[in-house]
């Protein structure tokens, strides 16, 4: 009895456990049952790296300070980070990888980059 491929049901040839007629099929069969569970994570994957992108764009030199209401309206979306860095003092800083801020209590965010030390 010949094997049938799981997306097309053509008839496969070639080895014994091959699944799939040809790359393309198997391709088409991968996309399609992953991408309704990874759409939710698509979705925040790309609000994180948005984060990241604003946080690299004001902060060119490794510390800036720079006003809530400007990162907002250049998108950045303040309810989305990777981690979150308590120090000694208290202070609490968002990262979004290895670039974060502290939020001040002026309005501001004092933007950082993750140093070595800081784990």
């Amino acid at each position: 009895m010949a094997k049938k491929c799981e997306e097309c049901g053509d008839k496969i040839f070639g080895r014994q456990d091959k699944r799939f007629c040809t790359d393309q099929c198997r391709s088409t069969y991968n996309n399609r049952l992953n991408s309704d569970s990874n759409n939710f994570m698509r979705n925040i994957n790309n609000i994180l790296r948005r984060n990241r992108r604003i946080l690299i764009d004001q902060n060119p030199n490794g510390k800036a300070k720079v006003h809530k209401d400007k990162m907002m309206e250049l998108g950045f979306n303040f309810n989305y980070f990777t981690n979150v860095y308590r120090t000694k003092k208290g202070n609490v800083y968002y990262f979004c990888y290895e670039y974060g801020y502290l939020m001040l209590d002026s309005g501001y965010c004092s933007l950082v980059i993750r140093q070595e030390y800081v784990v």
